[in-house]
Order: C-alpha cells, then sequence, then structure tokens
C-alpha cells in the first residue's frame, strides 16, 4: 500500500483541523443559543428542529407558522407567528433564506451533519413535528374548512406540510400522544381538507397511462371520499389502523377511489395488507375497483411491488384473474411492465389463462411484444395454450405489435413460432413490414424483409405501400432496403 505523500498527510490534517475548529464553532454557537431568554432559545431551538429534519424544504412563512402552534391548542392564532427575521436571530446565523425559492435552509451542509451527532439538543424531533402537524389540523380553524369548501386558505400556509407529510413524521418516532391527536383527526377524516391535501399529492398509475398525474391534475371537479382507515393504510401506519378496525368508526360510506387494501397495496405496506386480511375486515372487498378501476392486485403491479404481490396471491380471497372494470387482466398489466418474475408468479396458478383476451382482443403476448419484453414473450410463448398469431379485433398480431416498436429480439422469437405469418394484414391491410416501416425501424424491416413471404410492395387497403411511406416520410434507410428487395418505386404524380 503507498505511503501517503508529505501533501497528503498536510491536506487531510488540514481537514481534521477544519472539522474540528467547525464543531468547535457549532458547538459555541448553540451554547449562545440556549444562552439567550427562555423565548428566544425555545425558538431557535424549534427552527433548527423544523429546519433540519423537515421533509421538504420549508417557506419562511411555513416555519413562521410551525412555531407559532400550541401544543394542543384547539385554537390557531396567526399572531404568535414570529418573524423570519426574528427566526434568523434566534438562531445565530445558523439558519439563512434562500432568496430565489423563498426557503429557509441550514447557512452550510456541515450544519446538517453537527446536528446529527448532538442527539441532546432535540428531544424525539419527529415526534413533536408530527404532534405539532395534528394540532395544526385538529384546530377549529382548519375543521371549519369543510363546513365551507369555498373559504380561502391562503392565510393557512403550513396546511399543506400537516396534511402530506404528518404521517411520516410520526412513523418515524411514535408516542402516545402522537396516537391520540391522530385517532383524533382520523376518526373525522372523510372530507377533511387534509385528505384532498394529501390525494392532491398522489401520482396515480391508472390504466389509461396516467402515471405522473395527481387526482387534481386529472379530475380536480372530483370529490374523493377517503376515510381515516383509508389515511392509515396509505401511510402505512399499522396500530392506528389496527386501532380504526377495533374502534369499527371508519366504514363511513366507502371510499370510491380505492379501499384500504388497495392504498395499503399499491403503496407497498405489506404488513397493513396483512392486518386488514388475517382479520378477515369486513368492509375490505378484495376485489373492489377503485375510481379508475383498479383492484389492489393490479395496483401493486403497476407500481412493481413483486413482495406485495407475491403475498396478495397468498389469500384464497383474491382472484388472479380478476380484471379491472374494462377487462385488462393481472397477467396483461404484468406483461406490458415487463415483470417477469410476477407474470411467472402468474402463470404457475392454475386458475390464469395465458392468452386471456381483454375486450379489445389483445393478449398478454400482445401486450409484452408491444414494449419489447424479451423474457415475458419468452414466458408466455412457453405455454402451449398461447397462440403466438392472435389478432385483436382490429386483427393486430403481436408480431405487428411488435414491429411497431421496433423490437428487432421480439420480432425474431415470433418468427421462429410455427403458425406465425410474417406478412399479416390488419383490418387496415397494413402488415408488419408496414407497421416497421412507419416507424422507421430499418432493422424490423431488415429482418422481415429476410423472409420469402414477406411481399415488399403489398399495399394496404388505402393503396399505400411500404415504399410509398418510407418515401414520403423521407426514411433514406428504410428505402433502400425494401428498394434492394425488389420494392417498386412509387409513380410520381403528372404535374
Amino acid at each position: 500500500m503507498r505511503e501517503p505523500t508529505i501533501y497528503e498527510r498536510r491536506e487531510r490534517l488540514s481537514e481534521m483541523t477544519d472539522g474540528l475548529e467547525l464543531e468547535h464553532a457549532y458547538g459555541a454557537t448553540i451554547e449562545r443559543i440556549k444562552a439567550q431568554d427562555v423565548g428566544k432559545s425555545r425558538l431557535g431551538v424549534a427552527a433548527l428542529m423544523w429546519v433540519r429534519h423537515a421533509e421538504r424544504p420549508l417557506r419562511a412563512d411555513e416555519l413562521c407558522h410551525a412555531l407559532a402552534i400550541k401544543l394542543g391548542c384547539k385554537d390557531l392564532n396567526a399572531d404568535n407567528a414570529p418573524s423570519i427575521s426574528t427566526l434568523v436571530g434566534c438562531c445565530q446565523g445558523l439558519i439563512t433564506v434562500d432568496e430565489e425559492t423563498s426557503t429557509v435552509r441550514l447557512i452550510h451542509p456541515t450544519v446538517k451533519g453537527y446536528l446529527s451527532t448532538r442527539s441532546d439538543i432535540f428531544s424525539k424531533p419527529h415526534a413533536t413535528m408530527a404532534e405539532i402537524c395534528l394540532t395544526y389540523l385538529n384546530s377549529e380553524q382548519v375543521k371549519a374548512i369543510l363546513a365551507d369548501p369555498s373559504a380561502i386558505i391562503h392565510d393557512k400556509p403550513f396546511l399543506e406540510y400537516c396534511s402530506v407529510y404528518w404521517g411520516i413524521h410520526a412513523k418515524r418516532e411514535h408516542s402516545d400522544h402522537v396516537r391520540s391527536l391522530a385517532l383524533e383527526l382520523l376518526q373525522e377524516y372523510d372530507g377533511h381538507i387534509s385528505g384532498k391535501s394529501l390525494l392532491k399529492q398522489v401520482k396515480y398509475l391508472d390504466r389509461r397511462g396516467c402515471a405522473g398525474n395527481s387526482c387534481n391534475d386529472i379530475e380536480s371537479d372530483i370529490d374523493f371520499p377517503f376515510s381515516g382507515l383509508d389515511c392509515a393504510s396509505f401511510l402505512g401506519i399499522v396500530d392506528l389502523v389496527d386501532t380504526l378496525k377495533q374502534m369499527n368508526c371508519c366504514r363511513g360510506r366507502g371510499s370510491l377511489v380505492s379501499t384500504s387494501l388497495a392504498w395499503a397495496a399499491r403503496n407497498g405496506h405489506e404488513e397493513v395488507v396483512q392486518n386488514l386480511v388475517w382479520n378477515n375486515f369486513s368492509s375490505i372487498n378484495h376485489h373492489h375497483r377503485d375510481y379508475f378501476g383498479l383492484t389492489p392486485l393490479i395496483y401493486a403491479i403497476q407500481c412493481g411491488l413483486e413482495r406485495m404481490v407475491e403475498t396478495l396471491l397468498g389469500y384464497s380471497s383474491v382472484d388472479p384473474n380478476f380484471p379491472d372494470d374494462r377487462g385488462k387482466t393481472p397477467l396483461s398489466y404484468a406483461a406490458q411492465d415487463g415483470l417477469e418474475g410476477v407474470v411467472e408468479m402468474l402463470l404457475g396458478r392454475p386458475e390464469v389463462n395465458p392468452d386471456n383476451e381483454d375486450p379489445s382482443g389483445k393478449t398478454p403476448l400482445s401486450f409484452g411484444a408491444e414494449n419489447g419484453h424479451v423474457r415475458v414473450v419468452e414466458a408466455l410463448l412457453g405455454r402451449y395454450v398461447v397462440n403466438p398469431d392472435k389478432p385483436n379485433l382490429h386483427g393486430q398480431t403481436p408480431l405487428s405489435y411488435a414491429a411497431s416498436g421496433g423490437h428487432e429480439e421480439v420480432v425474431k422469437i415470433l418468427l421462429k413460432r410455427d403458425g406465425v405469418n410474417p406478412d399479416k394484414p390488419d383490418n387496415d391491410g397494413q402488415t408488419p413490414l408496414m407497421r416497421a416501416t412507419l416507424g422507421g425501424h430499418e432493422g424490423v424491416v431488415k429482418i422481415l424483409l429476410g423472409r420469402e413471404e414477406v411481399n415488399p410492395s403489398r399495399p394496404d387497403h388505402n393503396g399505400q405501400t411500404p415504399l410509398m411511406l418510407a418515401t414520403m416520410l423521407d426514411f433514406q434507410e428504410v428505402i433502400t432496403l425494401l428498394q434492394s428487395h425488389g420494392a417498386e418505386t412509387p409513380a410520381q404524380p403528372e404535374a
């Protein structure tokens, strides 16, 4: 092992010295904060706690309102909120306000590291922050928003943070007081403004391909019922789920968005799922479809949660074939997303039909081929009941889908199967070659032209040939390939 040079030793010594000096400086600053009068000391320590442990950077007005809350108080008084300049002063310069974002941050990343070593400065910070958030949400002013949906809430800047993050803080550090405040909120949660705020952050993965869209983005005028049990299941707080079940007070009118089981499944909270299913909770319907027509099993598949899928499939009450409200099965979802492990699990169930069609006639094989999932395609073709050339209602075959996507390996695999017609037209007369041409996929075009059954000049029902389309789209490589295989040059219109 090489000995460090004198310069490297000096650099390391300098870093150690700088670190010790910083630690000494931060320690001295903390002592100055504590030496202030009681009010300023309390504000300084509390502000540091929030800036250090918040789940996202807080805006200045959010931090000020957070420090105005008195634990357990039912009345919010914005007049108690300190100014941001007061907080900066109470923190003796350890925090600052970013001018571009108006968020509060520590003066330097090393402050965060130092605070992480000082467990004596903050006592159970996450439990304290959860208590403050829940106190805010249980206040009369926030509850009143429910009675008057048109109420202006811009004067409650801390509402969004409390609604979205109280559960995360509660999971990090639980306490009896947190539990009590949470139950107070969740018993009257259906319709509470905080539920709406939480749902706005949810990224739906629905059958319409709305990944990345929030509830608010998809249909902002929809009122989503969201019970306390739904919320606790969504957050994955088992203790609250169990207590709410025992209290039998959160069934209400049910959830049009999702059952509690679906929320737990889509967020990967396996222990909550087990709790709900093992106890045979009567309000849980394992096949309940949510607002988007999805089931807990389909949610788990769409979120790529293989262990959750395995857990759900372990219950006899979960039907692995139960489709969404448009007839798309769990196997088709798994094939579409290329989830090889889930596909194998589902294929291992005797009741699962690997060649099942959705209402459009599309099979799991077509879903897998369309997205180029080689191993999924191979797994499905390993089942003798799967028809490798089965068209949907529009006449599109797995090969057509693979050609459209330019998936060369899948095209090669399908062409090796008996019964696959490489020149089979769909209902519009478009062959796999034409589909590949439209996408400019010269690799697939070359593979298909290597088959003697493929007619390079075959027109569709509109009289357009592959070469005509390639010329119109100016795909020069495809044009060259087609012409080299005898495709005729399109006739030029007369002037």
